[in-house]
């Protein structure tokens, strides 16, 4: 049996590469014959960058930006030459990610997406004529405009006065703005190419957009949520259309990243789903070709999961191959004929495994790569030779 390993990253407990190895691990418990290939993926959000290393080569650069608080924090950007051009791979959880504030401060009203707009500035230092920004699993919800403050926008107050450093102090600080200046921004960026590879599409305002879509899991309770989005309205109507007419706003993937999807397409950048970027880099296609069986998963299988995100294009890939697609993740929330329906043959959540073990549900996290690798264990009796 010829098994394919293709997960994202478990949010919060384990990385891309980390949750293959465990599925890897249990698997081979029970099925020590099998033949187990491990290709980690990512949809744009953590662990991006080190798929397109992976996947790619090119040269890392670790670089000291801003972290989602101000603080000082370690990135990789990592510079391909592709047919003479060189190509700058970038991703916001590095810069602003979730993971990067502690759990007793996360408020996306003060988070700030500045870091990803310096990994931006310092791509192009380095000659990059492309960047590809991998958006997702951000702490942040300031549709941007940190990172447009880092490229250079300013910001004026009612009266006149300068307030550019509102640009840098979240989401909540924007209503203070009365007027800004992208031209700045736009010059930084001029003669390069911006490719934003999300890991959703949403846009940035309403129902579906980045306030109540994810607000609420960067630690926004219902009045913060209702605070952020007057807040990006205010914003975006003084942003206002691009040149060519089009008001980035209601795009797809606008809402990526807090809104920083927004932001990059205000600059001028165009969207590519990022799973789809991911796996043409990997070849995953051929992968599956050579597979029996196709495994993947990540922390929450969940409606989110869906649209557009890790697991949804390996089922739908391994769908279109004829080949069964298994899910493994901490949490199934959502049902067989929503899954079966994009191509996900069966599900398994760690945290119902551990609790049919008799073990308090907080092991899935505490103790993940094990726990992990037990359910893997468990699947392969079934799915594995």
């Amino acid at each position: 049996m010829r098994v394919l390993i293709a997960p994202d990253s478990f949010t919060g407990t384990l990385s891309a590469t980390q949750a293959a190895g465990a599925i890897a691990v249990g698997w081979l418990r029970t099925s020590p014959n099998d033949v187990i290939h491990r290709c980690p993926l990512s949809d744009g959000g953590p662990g991006f960058v080190s798929v397109m290393h992976a996947g790619l080569g090119g040269q890392p650069y670790p670089v000291t930006i801003s972290g989602p608080l101000a603080e000082p924090t370690i990135a990789e950007i990592v510079v391909v030459d592709s047919d003479g051009v060189s190509v700058a791979y970038v991703e916001s959880a590095q810069a602003c990610g979730l993971h990067l504030v502690p759990h007793e401060q996360r408020d996306p009203r003060r988070t700030s997406s500045f870091g990803l707009g310096e990994l931006i500035a310092q791509s192009i230092a380095l000659g990059a004529k492309r960047i590809v920004i991998g958006l997702g699993g951000t702490g942040t919800n300031d549709a941007g405009a940190g990172l447009l403050a880092a490229l250079g926008a300013t910001a004026h107050d009612e009266f006149g006065n300068d307030c550019s450093d509102m640009l840098r102090n979240g989401g909540g600080a924007l209503t203070r703005v009365a007027s800004i200046d992208l031209a700045p921004a736009r010059r930084a960026v001029a003669g390069v190419e911006l490719v934003i590879a999300s890991d959703v599409d949403n846009p940035l305002l309403g129902l579906r957009g980045a306030t109540n879509g994810y607000a609420r899991q960067k630690g926004a309770d219902e009045a913060a949520v209702m605070e952020l989005e007057g807040a990006l309205e205010h914003f975006a109507a003084l942003v206002g259309r691009r040149e060519d007419g089009k008001d980035p706003a209601v795009a797809l993937g606008a809402g990526a990243a807090g809104g920083v999807g927004y932001a990059l397409m205000q600059v001028g950048a165009a969207r590519v789903p990022g799973i789809a970027t991911v796996l043409e880099t990997v070849g995953l296609a051929a992968l599956i070709a050579e597979s029996d069986v196709v495994v993947t998963g990540e922390g929450s299988f969940d409606w989110q999961s869906l649209r557009g995100k890790v697991v949804s294009g390996v089922a739908a890939a391994a769908l279109e191959q004829g080949r069964p697609c298994v899910v493994i993740a901490g949490r199934v929330e959502v049902g067989r004929r929503e899954f079966a329906a994009s191509g996900v043959t069966a599900a398994f959540a760690v945290v119902d495994d551990v609790r049919d073990r008799g073990l308090d549900e907080k092991v899935a996290i505490d103790d993940a790569a094990s726990q992990v690798a037990q359910l893997a264990a468990r699947v392969a009796r079934t799915w594995g030779s």
